[in-house]
């Protein structure tokens, strides 16, 4: 729902802000997990949502960002059970084999969308189901060929499938989308690389940044960001593509192996500002499996255990996502 309210002013071509201070290079994580149902990975090793930012110094704007970004609160895993209030809630993935049969898309916004066929059909998982009021993303992988295709506002009418934007990507590129394009996010990133999934926390393999939101935003955006749909034009506020880091020192002393796990994920990658909406909520896949006692836990880490990183020193191209390796 965040978004059918926010988007309506994403048309206009949005400005890019660059991060100012140059910084040490940091490692890409080791061999990015595959994504469930499939050998796909979610982008390459040396792909920005996989570096580790640890070594990375703290934005010159962190502390004017934290300071419109709610940080008296806790983080909230916006996925999980749902406690009788409908489904299981989170961004379900659909995986689907070679040859599955794509369909045309009427877009809303179709001059930022990727026009081709979309593997779409009665087999695709739509946030929130398809009477959903909500975001409704659909995120789907054809495995044969390591795309992926994610479409926001997705729906169906006689027949018909319709979405408010769409974008494709190659699972084994680091290319981005043209500048100033949204995508399924506000961000115009990937949804896919930012979701936690079940299968690599239950494994203790986090090897990524994971996606969040926050309700008040600028209108710009940082590489490898492509767009943002903000309400700001003051830079005080953060942009899209900010990348936060939880601080070394938050102790994980009380929290079970699997929560352990995330907590080392958000000091080693961060958290990257993707979409407006709550303060602090993070996303993950729709999946019955995430213990309900691992997401209550999870809403106990502290929103001032972060602050924002200078990522600008990655940057190999402003049209790829690949980042600096030592």
């Amino acid at each position: 729902m965040r978004r059918l309210v926010i988007l309506a002013v994403t048309g206009a071509r949005a400005g890019s802000v660059l991060a100012a201070s140059p910084a040490p290079a940091a490692r890409p994580a080791v061999e990015a997990k595959p994504v469930a149902g499939s050998t796909c990975r979610a982008f390459p090793s040396d792909n920005w949502w996989h570096a580790d930012v640890r070594g990375l110094p703290v934005h010159a704007r962190s502390r004017a960002w934290l300071s419109h970004m709610s940080t008296s609160r806790d983080l909230h895993p916006d996925f999980g059970p749902s406690y009788g209030d409908g489904p299981d809630y989170g961004i379900p993935i659909t995986v689907v084999k070679p040859g599955h049969r794509k369909v045309r898309v009427r877009f809303d916004y179709a001059d930022e969308s990727d026009r081709v066929r979309y593997p779409l059909g009665a087999d695709t998982r739509i946030e929130g189901g398809r009477g959903s009021d909500g975001d409704k993303h659909a995120i789907v992988v054809d495995k044969g060929a390591c795309r992926l295709y994610e479409t926001w506002n997705t729906r169906v009418r006689d027949g018909r499938w319709a979405a408010g934007s769409g974008a494709v990507w190659s699972l084994s590129s680091n290319r981005l989308r043209p500048d100033g394009w949204t995508s399924a996010d506000a961000a115009g990133l990937p949804i896919l690389p930012g979701l936690l999934r079940w299968n690599e926390v239950r494994a203790g393999r986090v090897d990524h940044a994971i996606r969040f939101t926050t309700d008040v935003t600028s209108r710009h955006h940082l590489w490898p960001a492509r767009h943002d749909a903000g309400s700001r034009d003051n830079l005080a506020y953060p942009p899209m593509g900010a990348r936060f880091r939880m601080k070394a020192g938050f102790s994980t002393r009380g929290f079970s192996p699997y929560a352990v796990g995330v907590i080392e994920a958000m000091k080693r990658y961060g958290l990257v500002l993707a979409d407006n909406g709550s303060p602090w909520y993070f996303q993950g896949e729709q999946n019955a499996r995430w213990p309900a006692s691992l997401v209550e836990e999870l809403k106990e880490i502290p929103a001032p255990a972060f602050v924002a990183v200078d990522t600008s020193s990655l940057r190999v191209s402003r049209d790829s996502a690949e980042v600096h390796s030592d």
